[in-house]
């Protein structure tokens, strides 16, 4: 069974797999031959240049099982009879861990005082705090889970939000009544046409004053300009994880940004998230080999 694999470490978990034969693929180097013959794909975590192109060559296959959550950049393009799973559970950890550290990072300030620090300067003052604060998940799956539970202990009050209303955990369409009396909003909805730009003008203009906007999601799902103008007159605050565009180039507004805090795409880059993606790798390809039912299927946009 022809199998496309990104790294050597993922080679080496499948390695003792009956029938499984591995090619790397990382989209880096130069495709391997056979792409009409792959049965199993597992792309990188950074899309190969032309995922179109590549899934039209490929006739045989079965199964794509990506090494991330989302899914934007295979599903519209997948061939009939293809099967798309997704990684789920596997950045939890990490993208939770982050969205606490950023939340925390840009409520007291840390930012500012490494400036200082860099400085020699003393800047004493008083900070915000996360205790006492209410905190807007909105996108509250499995990385959502994970982020509430680590939460507890900081004495928040936690907000769920999710595409429909169940127990426990609004809808989307109430947003307009939560932002404003939200004093973090963390995003970790998937990337659809239902999310693309939802956080606009109106969506941060509902915000109070001096909120934190936390994306640990995707960056189109930001309307980059309006966040600039809100930064820009101090009413919000922002930590990104995820930028449009993305790779943020040099020069662009967002980098001189007041009150913003900015990482490379990388809340759920960790050993954590590996260790996790290997067990999961191995696990889904021996229920495939055994006919057993898949994990993670992808039936609707995420």
């Amino acid at each position: 069974m022809k199998t496309w694999v990104p790294s050597v470490s993922v080679a080496d978990v499948l390695s003792d797999l009956p029938g499984v034969e591995c090619a790397v693929y990382d989209g880096t180097s130069a495709m391997p031959d056979g792409v009409g013959d792959v049965e199993v794909w597992i792309p990188p975590l950074i899309p190969v240049p032309d995922v179109p192109g590549t899934l039209a060559r490929m006739g045989s296959l079965k199964l794509l099982q990506t090494v991330t959550a989302g899914v934007e950049a295979y599903r519209p393009h997948m061939p009939p009879g293809a099967v798309l799973c997704n990684a789920r559970g596997v950045h939890d950890a990490g993208t939770a861990e982050w969205a606490v550290g950023a939340m925390l990072a840009v409520v007291r300030e840390f930012p500012g005082f490494v400036d200082a620090q860099r400085r020699g300067e003393w800047t004493y003052h008083h900070t915000g705090v996360l205790a006492d604060s209410r905190v807007l998940i909105v996108g509250h799956g499995s990385i959502g889970a994970a982020l509430e539970r680590r939460l507890d202990g900081f004495e928040v009050e936690v907000v769920r939000v999710a595409r429909s209303a169940r127990d426990g955990v609004h809808a989307m369409d109430e947003l307009p009544v939560l932002l404003p009396e939200a004093d973090v909003v963390v995003l970790l909805v998937p990337a659809t046409p239902a999310t693309a730009g939802m956080v606009d003008a109106a969506f941060l203009a509902r915000m109070k004053d001096g909120a934190v906007l936390v994306n640990a999601a995707r960056g189109g799902i930001v309307d980059t300009d309006a966040l600039l103008a809100e930064l820009k007159n101090g009413r919000l605050r922002a930590a990104l994880d995820v930028t449009a565009p993305e790779p943020l180039p040099e020069g662009h507004p967002l980098w001189g940004a007041p009150g913003l805090l900015i990482t490379p795409h990388v809340a759920g880059s960790t050993p954590a998230s590996e260790r996790r993606m290997l067990r999961l790798m191995r696990a889904q390809l021996q229920r495939y080999l055994a006919g057993e039912s898949l994990v993670n299927v992808i039936t609707d946009a995420y």
